[in-house]
């Protein structure tokens, strides 16, 4: 049975994209921790992040650094944090989440209720600091 992100990827489940190229995606969370919260997806479904082709491992960790950096310039944080856990999806993902302390990169700290107007908002900027950082895969 094909995993949630999955669903998301093939357009079965609305998700909020911000890059689409074809090794990964990358979607704002619908639980963030902060503003900007946003999953880097492999296409691929890989359980367990350490059964990653060491090549699609660069790959993920290069767009995760790339949504790092248009993290920082739109959200101006203190530190961008980057999670890996995959607990509550079998399907491996790595969280990158703009913080301004470490203690802001906790589960605990999730709005699991945000209005879709701040979701909206933080994918627009996400999506403009990409296109200013010359980022080729942004998605619409």
């Amino acid at each position: 049975m094909p995993s949630i992100f999955t669903k998301i990827i093939d357009g079965e489940i609305p998700g909020t994209f911000v890059w689409r190229d074809p090794q990964c995606v990358a979607i704002l969370s619908i639980a963030p921790m902060r503003p900007g919260h946003t999953l880097v997806i492999p296409r691929e479904e890989i359980d367990h992040w350490i059964d990653l082709e060491p090549e699609l491992a660069r790959h993920l960790f290069t767009v995760a650094q790339t949504i790092g950096r248009a993290q920082r310039q739109a959200f101006e944080p203190r530190r961008i944090g980057v999670m890996i856990v995959g607990d509550e999806v079998p399907h491996t993902h790595l969280h990158v989440v703009p913080i301004n302390s470490a203690g802001e990169l906790s589960f605990a700290n999730a709005d699991h209720h945000p209005q879709p107007e701040a979701l909206a908002d933080a994918a627009t900027k996400l999506r403009a600091a990409l296109r200013e950082l010359g980022a080729e895969h942004v998605a619409e």
